[in-house]
């Protein structure tokens, strides 16, 4: 079989994909930019269009030093936010000074078949150059069999000038559909910073 190679200015005229190839599409359903915001809600289009829903944070700039970003989950037009859910939790950090530096599993971040909100950004400093970034992925939040899974990776600049790299992943215990994802800090508010939603086509 010949191999069909593509030059810089042809990619844009492909319409058909081979036989056996596919791909994913990232689709933007939302933004929301915070603004001294207590908490940033998304409360559409979380359903079953897709079985999985990104959400990617940019530059979320807390008011009080060291807080953390945290999310919960909600079913239908609840607005408690209080979904049970297991967790996981750890983290890799590097000081600017080269010490100290370490990679290890946090059970104080952990949740056990708890309502609280879960921690996935560690420690974000709000120095005026401060802040985190990161993913949070939620899978077949619309099933009606299994519990909901999700993974997030957020990087965050540290209050002590630390590079910390938190992974967080866990499932909340329900096969009730989740439709909504709050997102806000452990204390004071979200000064700034960027959610962006998309579902994966």
């Amino acid at each position: 079989m010949a191999i069909k190679t593509a030059n810089d200015n042809s990619m844009s005229n492909i319409t058909a994909l081979p036989s056996g190839v596919s791909a994913k599409s990232m689709i933007l359903l939302a933004t929301e930019t915070a603004s001294s915001s207590d908490a940033i809600s998304f409360t559409s289009g979380i359903d079953s269009t897709y079985k999985e829903y990104i959400f990617k944070f940019y530059d979320i700039h807390p008011a009080t030093d060291e807080a953390h970003l945290t999310f919960q989950t909600d079913t239908g037009t609840n607005t408690s936010y209080n979904q049970t859910l297991t967790s996981t939790f750890f983290e890799a950090y590097h000081d600017e000074d080269d010490s100290p530096a370490a990679l290890g599993y946090n059970a104080n971040h952990d949740l056990a078949q708890s309502t609280n909100f879960q921690r996935i950004g560690n420690g974000i400093g709000n120095g005026n150059d401060e802040s985190g970034a990161g993913t949070l992925h939620l899978f077949s939040p619309s099933s009606s069999v299994f519990v909901k899974h999700f993974i997030s990776n957020v990087h965050t600049y540290n209050e002590a000038n630390l590079a910390v790299n938190c992974f967080c992943a866990g499932y909340f215990n329900t096969t009730t559909a989740l439709t909504r994802v709050q997102f806000k800090m452990s204390s004071g508010n979200m000064d700034s910073g960027v959610i962006k939603l998309y579902g994966i086509s």
